[in-house]
């Protein structure tokens, strides 16, 4: 099904970015159209907030998405980020303390509401696009896709998407049969 989550990009942050499928094309799909989703989605990745989701939330969660797709997209194309573009990932880093606990293994505190979920979800970004891991970053080369996962190996060439890869491998196939004629 087209609107399920995409869970395999590498991170809760890319997958986050995956909730919106198809971003560049002629008919994105949204897979977190509403609050009851986006709830869903953050029980998926483990970040469900002690308080209800609501509209505002869903709303902050698609606006801190398309801040960090610009980013994402920066860093694996090699430009600069702009401060424009980083001064709004800023505004969602306040920090939140996560209070440890050993149980059966470790657990982390349920961040009390979306925007302390989605706090969590900025500073990983941020490690992730500052750090070492930047460098693990690629983006899928379908230009309606442009997904962003992480591809430690350096040996992806597409997204986890089974769709992208197959285009890519059609168009590939296309061009050599073009070439060899």
């Amino acid at each position: 099904m087209s609107d399920d989550f995409r869970l395999d990009m590498g991170a809760p942050w890319l997958n986050l970015l995956a909730t919106r499928g198809r971003h560049f094309g002629p008919q994105p799909i949204e897979r977190i159209p509403t609050v009851e989703r986006l709830r869903d989605w953050l029980a998926r990745v483990e970040l469900t907030p002690l308080t209800p989701v609501t509209d505002a939330d869903l709303r902050t969660a698609h606006r801190l998405r398309e801040v960090l797709r610009e980013l994402a997209l920066s860093a694996v194309d090699g430009i600069a980020p702009k401060a424009d573009q980083v001064s709004p990932l800023t505004a969602f880093l306040a920090t939140e303390p996560v209070h440890l606990a050993a149980l059966d293994r470790l657990h982390r505190s349920a961040p009390p509401t979306a925007g302390a979920a989605f706090a969590r979800l900025a500073l990983q970004a941020a490690d992730w696009l500052t750090g070492p891991l930047r460098h693990d970053l690629r983006a899928c080369p379908e230009q309606d896709c442009r997904g962003v996962f992480a591809d430690p190996g350096g040996r992806r060439r597409w997204c986890p998407a089974p769709a992208c890869a197959s285009r890519g491998r059609v168009r590939a196939l296309r061009e050599r049969r073009r070439a060899g004629s």
